[in-house]
């Protein structure tokens, strides 16, 4: 019998039926988390038994499809509709375990071919875009919408209108979008992951990405959790525990990491109007209902509340332990200087993403015979979008400061490349 060649068992340990597994896995915690997080908002009571593509939709929009809002309400009658938000409970669920399902053959290695990697990372690719294309065929329904029993109710049931909206995945684009994301989630799988391996050409990298990726992943991690545990309090102490929990499994991350920037000094613009609300606390909805574009910052909410001042301080304290991880799991031989540039590069990206995916948008009216908003109050309009440069300005100069910070707290500390090699002794002639 021919013995098996190192690349041969590295085929064996990346094979389709291991891909398999790894999109399901991943796609399986989306599905979970947000059909229990759609369960705690009420959404079964749905008609038409629509849950489950509403399900489906949500797992969608969270790897970065799109959702378009469709509406039907006959030709003397008009809707227009629209909505921008991901969930990223739910799209934190499936990064996590998507990248834990990719590395798990990788594990105990220091070194893999780029061809290896990339054909493991293909595998899953091919997988995960069949199953981006079953999602995004089953994310479609159509609700109908009741005029009521007055005057409106009357003239819609003698002119034949029975308007109607509801939500259609555009197939193409999160084709697109679902695939990238893949990509996102596995090269930074690599780049945080300590244990993962690197191809030869990329193990330079190592001192300079991987401290400092990681640092940040569990600065944004720790956020998270602090949001549920806090969360967790709320419930148990005022109620509302269904709601607090749809939070939770829906949108925490989009509420803690708007308030990790707001913390930083940046400033997010919105407006809230009409029957829509945020999954958020009351105090920012209070901010953004006025009849203009409102300023969401630390001055503007301080107004309303002085206790927001506590998200600088904590921003502070968080970012520089951050930043001592990242000094601790460097070389010893990485400057303070370099360290500072290393956690400013990665915390202005992650602030980056957060301005990118944190933004939320939302639209809805209807029209009958030229008259607007006839659903009594249905109309309305939501959104929140960052000023996005100076956010990442101010992220760039918290990340040179706690970088360089952390790097002097970190001296004291015993750190990788500081043990001693021994020396050979020196042979008598």
């Amino acid at each position: 019998m021919t013995p098996r060649t190192p690349s041969d068992q590295a085929v064996a340990r990346h094979g389709w039926l291991q891909a398999l597994g790894t999109v399901l896995a991943g796609l399986l915690a989306m599905v979970l988390v947000s059909a229990l997080g759609l369960w705690a908002a009420g959404a079964t009571d749905l008609p038409d038994g629509a849950f489950p593509r509403v399900v489906t939709a949500t797992v969608v929009t969270a790897v970065g499809g799109t959702v378009k809002l469709t509406g039907n309400a006959g030709s003397l009658a008009t809707t227009k509709a629209g909505l921008t938000v991901i969930p990223l409970s739910v799209t934190l669920a499936g990064a996590l375990t998507t990248a834990a399902a990719f590395l798990r053959p990788l594990r105990h290695r220091a070194v893999a071919s780029a061809t290896e990697l990339s054909g493991w990372a293909a595998r899953i690719a091919v997988l995960w875009l069949l199953g981006l294309i079953g999602l995004a065929l089953g994310a479609r329904q159509k609700f109908s919408i009741s005029l009521g029993t007055g005057t409106l109710g009357d003239i819609g049931d003698l002119l034949g209108t029975s308007p109607e909206v509801g939500f259609e995945a555009d197939v193409a684009q999160t084709v697109l979008y679902g695939l990238l994301w893949l990509a996102g989630v596995l090269v930074l799988s690599l780049l945080v992951s300590p244990g993962a391996p690197l191809p030869a050409r990329l193990l330079r990298f190592h001192a300079s990405v991987r401290p400092a990726a990681f640092a940040v992943v569990a600065l944004l991690l720790t956020y998270v959790a602090l949001g549920v545990v806090l969360a967790l309090v709320t419930a148990a102490t005022r109620g509302n525990t269904t709601q607090t929990f749809a939070l939770i499994l829906l949108g925490m991350p989009n509420l803690v990491w708007l308030a990790l920037t707001i913390g930083l000094g940046a400033t997010w613009n919105g407006r809230v109007d009409g029957p829509f609300g945020l999954p958020m606390p009351h105090l920012l909805d209070e901010v953004l209902r006025t009849p203009d574009i409102s300023t969401l910052n630390l001055h503007s909410l301080a107004a309303y509340d002085g206790r927001v001042w506590w998200l600088l301080v904590m921003d502070a304290v968080l970012l520089l332990a951050a930043a001592f991880l990242m000094a601790v799991r460097s070389p010893a031989h990485v400057r303070a200087w370099q360290h500072a540039v290393h956690l400013a590069v990665a915390f202005a990206l992650a602030v980056l993403m957060i301005c990118l995916v944190g933004r939320i948008s939302a639209h809805y009216g209807l029209s009958l015979l030229g008259i607007g908003d006839v659903g009594g109050g249905l109309s309305g309009d939501l959104f929140l979008k960052p000023e996005l440069w100076s956010a990442m300005g101010l992220a760039a100069v918290w990340g040179l400061v706690a970088g360089f910070l952390g790097a002097l707290l970190a001296r004291p500390v015993h750190r990788r490349g500081e043990v001693e090699i021994p020396q050979q002794p020196q042979h008598q002639p």
